[in-house]
């Protein structure tokens, strides 16, 4: 269940402990998957379809930062206080994906700090790579 590139080369030990918390979900063209200031509570791996990042700035219409498709990783804002969303998800075509429950993780995280090693280095990446579009994007509404 676990095949995604989020987990190329993670030791087999580790997929088995985040079996554990895994489903498979489904998401409508349309809907969102999450929305900023929520709890958040999954880490999000895409197979299919298509996700857009939406941010809400005061004053202006919602932009999306960047789209998302298989093999696209949404959902970091478990990891750290006050464990609430940043951004938007919003489901551009029908979507499917494995879900990883935040509580279950954490507690795996606890467990085995190699696992909790790993899978912070890696939400640190999509956290680094959100970061750039943010920025790419709030450069371009400035009109420099």
């Amino acid at each position: 269940m676990l095949s995604h590139p989020f987990f190329k080369d993670f030791q087999s030990t580790h997929i088995e402990l985040l079996a554990d918390c895994a489903n498979a979900e489904s998401f409508a063209a349309g809907g969102f998957i999450f929305h900023e200031g929520e709890p958040a509570e999954r880490l999000y791996l895409l197979q299919t379809g298509k996700i857009a990042i939406v941010l809400h700035m005061p004053g202006q219409d919602p932009t999306a930062i960047m789209t998302l498709g298989p093999g696209g990783v949404v959902g970091w804002s478990w990891l750290f206080p006050p464990y609430r969303g940043h951004f938007c998800a919003r489901v551009v075509e029908d979507t499917t994906a494995i879900t990883l429950n935040a509580k279950c993780m954490m507690e795996k995280c606890w467990e085995d700090y190699q696992l909790g090693f790993e899978l912070m280095w890696r939400c640190g990446q999509v956290m680094e790579e959100r970061l750039h579009a943010t920025r790419a994007q709030l450069l371009n509404h400035m009109n420099f």
